[in-house]
């Protein structure tokens, strides 16, 4: 397991079978958990399960800094399928915070739109330009009377 998870946190994203992902879900969470408290004796609880001094210091410096506000659930375990070989269930499990595809940092959301009308607001927001361009270009005559104010 500790292999494994050296894996996933020097990488982000490791495939591997299904069972395996599900035990090393529960192995890495509450390493993560502790690596929130940058202290001399979390780092020496993390470094005695991994046994990698580059994994417990990438953990500690970035991954820590990403799920500071993620108050757990740091991984995602996302099927792909069976193996060819003996039919095996492959996965990849990642941390959640580094897949741009599924956060919402890495989606914008689309601005809503309706296909009557809208909204007042926006209709009165886009008349007013309308207006303007309209009396600049149009020649008027002087002895027009005034509009009713």
């Amino acid at each position: 397991m500790s292999n494994m998870a050296v894996s996933l946190i020097m990488h982000k994203r490791i495939s591997t079978t299904l069972a395996k992902a599900k035990e090393l879900r529960t192995f890495v969470e509450p390493l993560v958990t502790c690596s929130k408290h940058d202290t001399t004796h979390s780092r020496r609880m993390v470094f005695s399960q991994l046994q990698n001094k580059y994994a417990v210091t990438e953990l500690f410096r970035e991954v820590s800094q990403k799920v500071a506000n993620r108050p757990g659930g740091y991984t995602r375990i996302l099927k792909t399928g069976f193996r060819k070989g003996d039919n095996a269930e492959m996965c990849i499990i990642e941390f959640v915070d580094y897949n741009e595809t599924y956060t919402s940092e890495g989606t914008k959301k689309k601005a809503t739109r309706t296909r009557r009308g809208g909204s007042k607001k926006a209709a009165a927001q886009t008349a007013e330009p309308v207006a303007e361009v309209a009396k600049e270009t149009a020649p008027v005559a002087e002895t027009e009377a005034p509009a009713a104010e």
